[in-house]
């Protein structure tokens, strides 16, 4: 995986995303003891994040400070030429970024961003989403939660609640395609999957069932995979907090009681995080959470698509 872009999981292969996994065990001893490693002294990652971040942007920081490396960039395109008065191109802030760095993490409103300023250099690019397209690397973490958890990422049944049309959604469907998921969705209509990539997802070989609640899937749910369906819109830079805030349905909401009366015995509940009302407080102590076990193998996968891309690990 020497110099390799991390853009969409369509590019991964089954035995990639293994070979992901198994450098994260490898690395994961490091960020729970809270340790470091000098795998990556010397290099440098530069994080350009167009687009609001919290748990993507540090973990990926993280990532890079816990295997010795060093981490620049910016949060706020405003306080750079990318984002004031002169608007500077992609393409000559990501050919600068270059000569900064030796690998680009990259969040932005428009998707296909990150792909693009793939082909303007030859450092790596990792994807940390890009508008309504896709989110690799918070996907990468979620299959290895899951595949920690249960040995497999065979024969099981996921359940996406929420908007379909979320970056997210559409790498857990792409990762359908490598391994054997029964994926099931549960969306508002309006926020449901658009025709095109339902063709290409059958054109994949992924099956995909819609159930109108979410009551109705957690019988059959390995995997519960929220995000909300009040949504700002993801192909603009920055959004001012609402005054007023939609309310999520009932159709679409998990709480510890439909928990207990209506899931399966083993079944997770995952969440990329940040929750809304769509996902209860009163879950985070039980047996189906795994969210937050999620969040730190976000940094741990980080880890080792930096170790991996930059030719620390073989």
């Amino acid at each position: 995986m020497l110099g390799r872009d991390v853009l969409s999981l369509k590019d991964f292969e089954r035995d990639e995303c293994f070979t992901v996994f198994q450098a994260a065990d490898e690395l994961a001893t490091f960020a729970r003891r809270r340790r470091g490693t000098d795998l990556l002294r010397g290099k440098i990652l530069v994080t350009a994040f167009y687009q609001a971040s919290t748990r993507t942007r540090l973990s990926t920081e993280a990532a890079m400070q816990r295997l010795g490396g060093s981490v620049l960039g910016f949060a706020d395109p405003t306080m750079t030429r990318a984002g004031d008065f002169y608007q500077e191109s992609l393409r000559d802030t990501v050919r600068m970024l270059e000569l900064y760095g030796d690998v680009i993490a990259m969040r932005h409103y428009r998707q296909g961003a990150p792909a693009e300023a793939a082909g303007y250099v030859d450092v790596p690019v990792i994807n940390c989403g890009d508008g309504w397209g896709e989110h690799p690397t918070q996907v990468l973490a979620d299959l290895y939660t899951v595949w920690r958890e249960r040995g497999t990422l065979d024969g099981l049944r996921v359940v996406l609640v929420g908007d379909m049309r979320m970056r997210p959604m559409h790498s857990w469907l792409y990762a359908a395609s490598r391994f054997d998921l029964d994926m099931i969705v549960v969306c508002p209509e309006e926020m449901g999957l658009l025709p095109e990539l339902t063709a290409e997802l059958a054109g994949l070989g992924v099956k995909v069932r819609e159930l109108p609640t979410v009551a109705d899937a957690l019988p059959e749910a390995d995997v519960i995979y929220m995000f909300p369906v009040v949504q700002p819109d993801y192909t603009k830079r920055w959004h001012e907090p609402p005054t007023e805030v939609g309310r999520t349905p009932a159709a679409y909401q998990v709480d510890r009681r439909l928990l207990e009366s209506a899931a399966k015995q083993g079944a997770m509940v995952l969440h990329p995080l940040p929750r809304m009302d769509e996902l209860s407080a009163d879950v985070d102590g039980t047996v189906y959470q795994r969210y937050f076990a999620e969040a730190f193998n976000a940094v741990v996968v980080r880890m080792a698509l930096l170790a991996l891309t930059l030719g620390a690990m073989p």
